[in-house]
């Protein structure tokens, strides 16, 4: 049986969901479970969210004077290099009380983005620390680090490991996480100040959530995920995830643009759903 759900919020980011109609009891998922999941994947979203807010402002400051506006970026963008010279690269984006981004989601708070180097080589690490930060008023925390492990020059290729990760719904409910991804650009490499037409491909990786009420879920790569630089949302690709009575597959869909994804349960019970 196919069942369908969605926010309760109006936001892109969110982790309450409702079932659209009764949930048989052979089927063994409760609204509590599918809510794990919209919080793992709000996660998923909001990690991806900030590296491209990471990725706009560190190639934006490559190529333009630093009193230039960050395209893309509603935020007062300050930038310091503690140790004189071109590198490291201390870059604070601060949004303040809330200004609205181009996904007209409302971020308050700040960015902190260290560079070791530029972010096209190897060895280069971009670390995002998140400082009293919010997305439409879900709490998130924790460091995000983007590490450059390219070793084909036609193939970019990073790991992107989340630490001390953290995100605190609109009913106080916590979810902390971690976790590391490897990632690869399929698209857009010959145009490397060019971040509109980058597409990427997560081939690896796992990433642990675990709710307030000590419920973990893993979540494992099961099939690349295609995240476009110009989309807000993975667009294709599938998750596997386990933990408590979930076991079942995430499917992204067919590399459409939208927040639209499917959780199957292991006995064949699917859920539609969206962030």
């Amino acid at each position: 049986m196919k069942k369908t759900a969605i926010l309760l919020t109006t936001i892109c980011l969110g982790a309450f969901l409702f079932f659209s109609c009764s949930n048989d009891s052979n089927e063994g998922i409760a609204s509590t479970d599918l809510t794990s999941i919209g919080a793992s994947i709000a996660i998923d979203t909001s990690n991806e969210m900030d590296l491209n807010t990471g990725l706009a402002v560190a190639t934006s400051t490559a190529t333009a004077k630093m009193t230039e506006t960050v395209v893309g970026v509603c935020a007062a963008v300050t930038i310091t290099t503690p140790n004189g010279g071109e590198y490291p690269k201390v870059i604070l984006i601060d949004f303040g009380t809330g200004c609205k981004d181009d996904n007209n989601l409302t971020r308050k708070g700040k960015l902190e983005v260290t560079l070791t180097g530029p972010l096209t080589t190897t060895g280069s690490k971009m670390t995002i620390k998140r400082v009293d930060y919010s997305i439409n008023n879900i709490k998130l925390e924790g460091t995000i680090e983007y590490t450059n492990t390219t070793t084909v020059a036609t193939v970019p290729q990073w790991t992107r490991k989340v630490t001390n990760g953290k995100l605190t719904d609109l009913q106080g409910g916590v979810y902390t996480n971690s976790g590391t991804y490897t990632t690869r650009q399929t698209a857009g490499v010959d145009t490397p100040y060019v971040l509109s037409d980058n597409v990427y491909e997560i081939t690896e990786g796992t990433h642990t959530v675990t709710g307030s009420n000590g419920g973990t879920l893993t979540l494992t790569v099961k099939e690349p995920l295609t995240k476009k630089y110009s989309c807000t949302f993975i667009s294709k690709g599938q998750l596997q995830i386990q933990g408590g009575i979930l076991n079942g597959v995430i499917d992204y869909g067919n590399n459409d643009c939208d927040a639209l994804y499917t959780y199957t349960h292991e006995n064949g019970a699917s859920f539609n759903l969206s962030m």
